[in-house]
């Protein structure tokens, strides 16, 4: 038989689409050529392909080969396609059985020795397979990773060999199995931060609520420290959440890295970063570092400092929680469930109204102006860090009401679990019905709000986003109702509005 079939997959956005390698001989000059819509990397696999087989001890048909990537119209990247393209061609030149290859799908870039290296987008990949109810034949490298599928039928190996001597029923080689998963993330302690019980209140009702938080004040006051506790006070990520990022991540530059399962992405992209590098793109739509904090947190330092153009493109994703990168060729959706949280300086020396700030007032609010009026107003929270007093920062003198991450957390894991109860989703993502419903305020109390309005100058937006926040204050005391206290501190979290 001169043609053989191969099933594989390639990458496309989030997806892992079906790729059908064809592999024709035929009598003529020995040559090799590649079609469907090949990139560089796809076309360069006839030469590692080659020299893996001759230096496995296999036959090298002196043949025209020709060998089709189907669909033709989806683009093939990277060197995935190293190990269908060789198993077909030994398939079809009759140095493995037809039948050995019939139910299984194959990636794998090869060494020139044969020897099987690692690729990305092993999840979605793992992903697919199991829904097709097929094996997937990997490298060992990838195992691990598609071995987080649970369902998934895994045969990897390190070398060419290997997987032909399973094909022909020579050597078997077992399925992997699943890893044992003993979640033992470790983050940063919130009780390393001294003082600022104001601000680690915020980050203690932003956890509980999942909503965005600016945090305001001059350097060296804890800003970064406290959006680096973050991550620790949030809830575990559940089973979906964990395979949702790992799958963004599987399929980025950098690749999934097993160490990191079920950790929560804290990502901290630097203010030079272009707005693709945050929102994703490229010829080949991959992910930006709003996707790859996807169920974590997206922290932006300095956040003045970014461009303006850059800054604009978070609006839409803040509110969707999805991005789509369109192309001339090609269109990718991406996850982006972020928690935002951003710090700044009050001015651009940092220390408004300190004697030695010599900033004028022009000077100050051009620096504010940076970031845009709809941006601020889709934060749901803006609080001010000022200076940590002296005697707070001895360290042979520990406060006596100083909280760990792991009893903040606790009470942030009961506040999520009544939101989840409740509405079945985290406050911030509640719609126009569910405020409705769900945070009934007294007459009173919508005065107050009306009031808090006009004063500090709030848009329709900002007035929903307080009632959510005074939600999440209310679960945190574990109170059904919301009350007067409850929306005077969420108003409180805003008043940094009317210094813009």
């Amino acid at each position: 038989m001169s043609v053989a079939t191969v099933l594989s997959r390639a990458i496309v956005g989030m997806d892992a689409h079906a790729v059908t390698v064809e592999v024709h001989l035929s009598n003529g000059l020995p040559s090799l050529s590649i079609v469907g819509m090949a990139e560089t990397a796809v076309k360069e696999s006839k030469d590692r392909v080659r020299s893996a087989l001759l230096n496995s001890q296999f036959e090298f048909p002196q043949q025209r080969i020709t060998i089709n990537l189907a669909p033709a119209d989806l683009p093939k990247e990277g060197g995935r396609f190293d190990l269908p393209i060789a198993i077909g061609i030994l398939a079809a030149s009759g140095q493995l059985p037809l039948s050995s290859i019939s139910n299984k799908e194959f990636i794998g870039e090869l060494g020139l020795t044969g020897e099987l290296r690692s690729v990305r987008g092993v999840l979605p990949t793992a992903l697919a397979v199991r829904q097709s109810e097929r094996e997937l034949v990997l490298p060992t490298v990838n195992a691990e990773e598609a071995s987080y599928i649970d369902g998934c039928q895994v045969i990897a190996a390190e070398h060419l060999l290997a997987i032909c001597a399973h094909l022909h029923g020579q050597e078997k080689l077992a399925f992997s199995e699943p890893p044992i998963d003993l979640v033992q993330v470790h983050y940063p302690d919130l009780a390393d931060v001294r003082g600022q019980a104001q601000a680690k209140r915020a980050l203690e009702v932003a956890a509980a609520g999942t909503h965005s938080l600016l945090f305001s004040g001059p350097p060296g006051t804890g800003k970064t420290m406290l959006a680096s506790r973050l991550p620790g006070i949030l809830p575990d990520m559940t089973l979906n959440e964990a395979i949702e990022s790992a799958t963004v991540q599987s399929i980025s530059n950098n690749g999934f890295n097993t160490k990191t399962w079920r950790q929560r992405p804290f990502r901290t992209p630097h203010h030079t970063s272009s707005a693709v590098a945050l929102v994703g793109g490229g010829g080949q739509p991959k992910p930006g570092e709003i996707s790859l904090a996807h169920h974590g947190v997206l922290f932006l330092d300095e956040l003045p400092e970014f461009e303006r153009r850059v800054l604009e493109v978070l609006r839409e994703p803040i509110e969707s929680g999805k991005i789509t990168i369109s192309r001339a060729a090609i269109q990718a959706d991406f996850p982006a469930r972020f928690q935002l949280i951003a710090a700044m300086n009050p001015c651009p020396c940092g220390y408004l109204g300190e004697s030695r700030c010599r900033c004028t007032e022009d000077q100050v609010q051009r620096y504010r102006a940076k970031v845009s009026g709809p941006l601020m107003d889709r934060l749901d929270m803006l609080v001010e860090v000022p200076q940590v007093a002296r005697e707070v920062l001895r360290h042979d003198k520990v406060p006596v009401d100083i909280e760990s991450s792991e009893q903040v957390r606790s009470r942030v894991i009961q506040a999520r679990q009544r939101q989840l109860d409740r509405a079945g989703k985290a406050n911030h993502a509640l719609n126009s019905e569910e405020l409705a419903t769900y945070c009934k305020l007294t007459d009173a109390d919508y005065h107050l709000l009306e009031q808090a309005m006009v004063r500090l100058g709030l848009s329709a937006r900002a007035y929903h986003r307080i009632i959510k926040v005074a939600r999440t204050i209310a679960d945190l005391a574990a109170v059904d109702q919301i009350s007067t206290a409850h929306l005077m501190e969420a108003i409180g979290y805003r008043r940094l509005d009317t210094r813009h």
